[in-house]
C-alpha cells in the first residue's frame, strides 16, 4: 500500500492579499499572525507533519521575506530525518520571465522541482485557511477509489453558495460537474449533492491530491490556458473523463481571506468551547519557538481572552480579545473585541513612542498590527459593518479599525464613526 511519506506537500503562498490589506502591506497572507503567537502558514505545515508528510514546499511570491524568515527559523529537521520544508520562490528562468499567474501556473513553473522529489503523489494546499485535518484519511480515500485527483469538499449553506466553487458529486463519490461561484438559480439547482435543505451543496476547500504523473501531464499540455486549479484544472479534468473524487470533510474550516473573516475567526478562538482549538496534544500546531518570560499581569480583569507569552499588562480590562506576544498595555485601559498582535521586540519606536497600548485607553472593535504605539487616552470605537475608509493613521474595513504595522497613534486621539 502507498504511504503518506510518498506524498509531496505543496503549499501555495498566495498572491498580493488585497482583501487582507493593510495586514498584507508588509507581509504575505500566510505570514499574517493568528491566535496571538502563530502565523497562518503554521496550519498547513503542521497538518502535513501530523499526517506524516515530511517533504513540504511553500511557493512564495509577494512580500515573502518575513514568511521565509519564519519558515527557516521554525521548521528545521535534523540530519537524521529525511524531511524538509523548502521555499520555492517565483523566479525568472530561460522558460519563464513572468510571475505566477495563478495557483496552477505557480505549480507549473515548479514542475522540475516536483519531478525531482520522485514523489508519486502531490498534495496542493492553501496557506490561508484554519482547520485541522489528517491528510492520511484523504489519501486512503484517494487510493481506495483509484482516483486520479481527490478534492476535499465541505457542505455549503444555501446563502453562501455564490462564494464557493461548487462540485456536483455522484453517489459513488465521483465529481461530475464544477461551477465557480455560481449565481444562476438553474445552475445552482443542478449542483445539489446533499439531501440537506440548509446545506445542499458541496464546496471545494482548495485541497487537491493528485497523482504526480497526471499533474505533470495536464500542466504541460495546458500551457498557459489553465492557470488556476479550482476554476480551470479541475473542470478540465472532469471534462476529459479523469477520475476526480470528492473527499467529504465536515470539521471546522475557515477561509481567512478578508479582514472580516480574519477578525471573526480570531475572536471565535476566545469562546469557552471554540470550534477550533489549538490545544491538541496529539496533533499540535507548531510555530517559531520563542524564549520569552511568562506574561506579567497585575490587577487586571479578563473575560474570554487569549494572552500570549512575554506580555506586561497592568490594571487593565481585557474582554473578548486576542493579545499577542510581547504586548504592553497600560493601567486603566479597556480592550474589547480587539486583536492586538503585539511586538517583534521590546522598547520604543524610532520616534521614541513606547510600543503597545498606553494608559487609560478605550479600544473596541480593532485590529492593532505589530510594533504599533497607542498613546495615552486614545479612544477607538467600532464603525458600521459596511463602512470602509482610509486614513493616514488607520484603515477601516468592514467596519473594523485596522492600525497598520509600525503606526503611532498620538495621545488623546479619538477614532470613531
Amino acid at each position: 500500500m502507498p504511504k503518506t511519506s510518498e506524498i509531496l506537500g505543496v503549499i501555495l503562498g498566495g498572491g498580493q492579499g488585497k482583501r487582507l490589506y493593510p495586514l498584507t502591506s508588509e507581509r504575505s497572507k500566510p505570514a499574517v499572525p493568528i491566535a496571538g503567537k502563530y502565523r497562518l502558514i503554521d496550519i498547513p505545515i503542521s497538518n502535513c507533519i501530523n499526517s506524516d508528510i515530511f517533504r513540504i514546499a511553500v511557493l512564495t511570491q509577494f512580500n515573502s521575506v518575513s514568511l521565509h524568515r519564519h519558515i527557516s527559523q521554525t521548521y528545521m529537521f535534523d540530519s537524521f530525518h529525511p524531511g524538509w520544508v523548502q521555499i520555492w520562490a517565483a523566479e525568472q528562468t530561460m522558460e519563464h520571465t513572468d510571475w505566477y499567474q495563478g495557483t496552477a501556473d505557480a505549480v507549473r513553473k515548479q514542475l522540475m522541482e516536483i519531478i525531482s522529489t520522485k514523489c508519486p503523489y502531490v498534495l496542493i494546499l492553501a496557506g490561508d485557511h484554519l482547520y485541522r485535518m489528517d491528510y492520511a484519511d484523504m489519501a486512503q480515500f484517494h487510493w481506495d477509489n483509484n482516483a486520479d485527483v481527490t478534492v476535499a469538499v465541505q457542505p455549503v449553506p444555501k446563502n453562501e453558495a455564490s462564494r464557493f466553487g461548487l462540485l456536483k458529486r455522484a453517489e459513488d463519490g465521483r465529481i461530475t460537474d464544477f461551477a465557480e461561484k455560481p449565481k444562476d438559480p438553474i445552475k445552482l439547482a443542478s449542483m445539489v449533492s446533499r439531501d440537506d435543505l440548509e446545506s445542499p451543496y458541496l464546496g471545494s476547500m482548495g485541497i487537491y491530491l493528485f497523482n504526480t504523473e497526471l499533474l505533470v501531464n495536464v500542466l504541460r499540455k495546458s500551457g498557459e490556458r489553465l492557470d488556476d486549479f479550482g476554476g480551470d484544472i479541475i473542470p478540465y479534468l472532469i471534462g476529459q473523463g479523469a477520475s476526480v473524487y470528492g473527499y467529504n470533510y465536515e470539521g471546522y474550516w475557515r477561509d481567512i481571506g478578508t479582514i472580516r473573516s480574519f477578525y471573526e475567526t480570531n475572536l471565535e478562538l476566545t469562546d469557552d468551547k471554540p470550534g477550533f482549538d489549538f490545544y491538541d496534544p496529539d496533533k499540535p500546531i507548531f510555530t517559531h519557538p520563542r524564549f520569552l518570560p511568562c506574561s506579567r499581569v497585575v490587577g487586571c480583569s479578563f473575560k474570554n481572552a487569549l494572552i500570549a507569552e512575554g506580555c506586561n499588562i497592568e490594571h487593565a480590562t481585557i474582554e473578548h480579545s486576542v493579545i499577542g506576544v510581547r504586548s504592553q498595555i497600560g493601567a486603566g485601559s479597556v480592550v474589547k473585541d480587539t486583536i492586538m498582535m503585539g511586538g517583534d521586540y521590546y522598547g520604543v519606536l524610532k520616534n521614541g513612542a513606547p510600543l503597545g497600548i498606553g494608559k487609560n485607553c478605550s479600544i473596541q472593535g480593532a485590529i492593532i498590527d505589530k510594533n504599533s504605539s497607542i498613546g495615552d487616552n486614545v479612544v477607538i470605537k467600532p464603525f458600521p459593518d459596511d463602512m470602509e475608509t482610509d486614513h493616514a493613521l488607520y484603515t477601516v474595513r468592514d467596519g473594523i479599525v485596522v492600525i497598520p504595522k509600525h503606526t503611532t497613534i498620538p495621545a488623546g486621539t479619538v477614532i470613531a464613526p
